[in-house]
């Protein structure tokens, strides 16, 4: 998320919590898609890490970017630790560990997010190469220890990073060490968005192998094809994981809205300033918990909002969905995730097959899953059939729904040819980690220093 919201209407009741999500239904017509992506800044000479202060420095990246752009910059404690798109059409921001995000702006097609990712990433080089930094495109960081991370002065990441040692194992490692490439996509009412949330929660594993792209960690394999779907394995399970609600029939909005309620916040925001409320449920908080801590201590809209960006299940419920599962990875994976989601949820001949296909699975078969495969990737099996077979089935779905959609280019292509990096992946019977790992053991030597020349963007 770029920047905390700061809407300050008054929460009435439970039922305008409901409709904050159901607000978000919107007609086919008008579906969008948001790409977001991460990767971890590094200095070319010696591949360490990117510090925030200093002449080659994150602060430098994000101050010759706003020269760029002209975007406006996002502060905090009188820090830049942001810019944000003028209109609100996409935002740069800064993850704990100083990896650089671009969350894109809700476009049409996937041409054009391909179009978008390659100019920020031009924009990027532009900026960073006379530093002498360069960036790469991994699930999680290779080389460095927790402690050699840099830390980004980002008020609410201080919040996290105190209270994350008190509820998982993993989860400043989450915070520091892990990039994502995120797909947001949208829902047309209820019953469009509890198919598209029971579809893609289940097939979020499947998601996870085939992006799988996180093998080392301090210099050597980590013993893992995702060490960052391991990691969400033991982060903050109150906030994360698989949700067992989302299996039911009848599941809603209120479902969520109920779950959300009775998760511990991480922060509240009053007049700028970050206040520790990892004491308190937000359903606490709505019965008046804070009144005599904060001023004005009563939740608003904008706190909700704020809420629900701090919880991390793998498909994440807000006024549209966030795909969560993969790793981060090279330029290709960045076109290819949306490609992914879009042909599987946005053509309503493809929804339907993969529905067909996960009808059957449970949340006690798909948590499973979700356990096996940081490990095992597409080897991992649920219902009797691997996810190398199982792959197979969804990227002929994906497909044909984005054949179906015939948003073509200038050339005439639709998009389809965005799902190539997968394709592959299932040809070969390989992940990208896998890849790496052979390199390690062949031509890399035992050193992990050639990822940081054949990964970089």
């Amino acid at each position: 998320m770029a920047r905390d919201t700061t809407d300050l209407t008054p929460i009435a009741s439970k039922a305008e919590l409901i409709s904050h999500l159901a607000d978000g239904s919107k007609p086919e017509t008008d579906f969008r898609i948001g790409t977001e992506h991460e990767k971890f800044p590094f200095f070319i000479d010696g591949n360490t890490p990117v510090p925030y202060e200093g002449e080659r420095s994150i602060k430098a990246l994000l101050d010759g970017m706003t020269r760029m752009l002209g975007w406006e910059p996002i502060i905090d404690a009188g820090k830049i630790i942001g810019l944000v798109e003028p209109t609100g059409q996409g935002a740069i921001s800064l993850e704990p560990g100083g990896q650089f995000e671009l969350s894109g702006a809700p476009l049409e097609t996937i041409h054009q997010t391909c179009r978008e990712s390659n100019a920020h990433l031009a924009q990027l080089r532009e900026i960073a190469e006379p530093l002498g930094i360069r960036f790469l495109g991994l699930g999680g960081s290779p080389k460095w220890s927790l402690a050699e991370t840099p830390r980004m002065p980002k008020s609410r990441y201080d919040i996290m990073t105190n209270y994350m040692p008190k509820v998982g194992k993993q989860g400043l490692d989450m915070m520091y060490r892990t990039c994502t490439i995120q797909v947001n996509l949208d829902f047309s009412s209820e019953t469009d968005m509890r198919r598209k949330m029971q579809v893609s929660t289940k097939l979020q594993p499947i998601a996870t192998a085939l992006f799988a792209n996180s093998p080392f960690t301090e210099g050597k394999p980590n013993g893992f094809l995702s060490w960052r779907g391991d990691i969400w394995r033991d982060t903050d399970n109150q906030r994360a994981g698989l949700l067992p609600f989302i299996f039911e029939q009848g599941f809603s909005f209120e479902h969520y809205v109920d779950w959300a309620l009775d998760v511990p916040m991480y922060f509240v925001t009053r007049n700028g300033v970050y206040h520790d409320c990892t004491h308190v449920t937000f359903r606490q908080f709505m019965d008046g918990a804070l009144k005599n801590e904060l001023p004005n201590g009563l939740p608003t809209m904008g706190d909700w909002a704020n809420h629900l960006s701090t919880l991390f299940p793998d498909v994440r419920l807000k006024r549209f969905l966030e795909m969560r599962g993969a790793d981060g990875g090279p330029w290709r994976n960045i076109c290819a995730l949306p490609a992914f989601w879009v042909g599987l949820i946005y053509d309503c001949g493809a929804l339907d097959a993969a529905e067909q296909l996960t009808k059957d699975w449970t949340f006690e078969q798909v948590n499973a899953l979700r356990d096996a495969v940081p490990v095992q990737g597409l080897a991992a099996e649920i219902d009797g059939r691997s996810l190398h077979q199982l792959s197979r089935d969804l990227l002929d779905i994906a497909r044909k729904g984005l054949q179906s959609r015939a948003r073509l280019n200038d050339e005439g292509n639709d998009e389809s040819h965005f799902l190539a990096p997968l394709e592959e992946v299932v040809a070969r019977g390989e992940t990208a980690a896998g890849q790496m790992l052979s390199l390690y053991k062949g031509r890399w030597n035992g050193s992990v220093e050639p990822v940081f020349d054949e990964y970089a963007y």
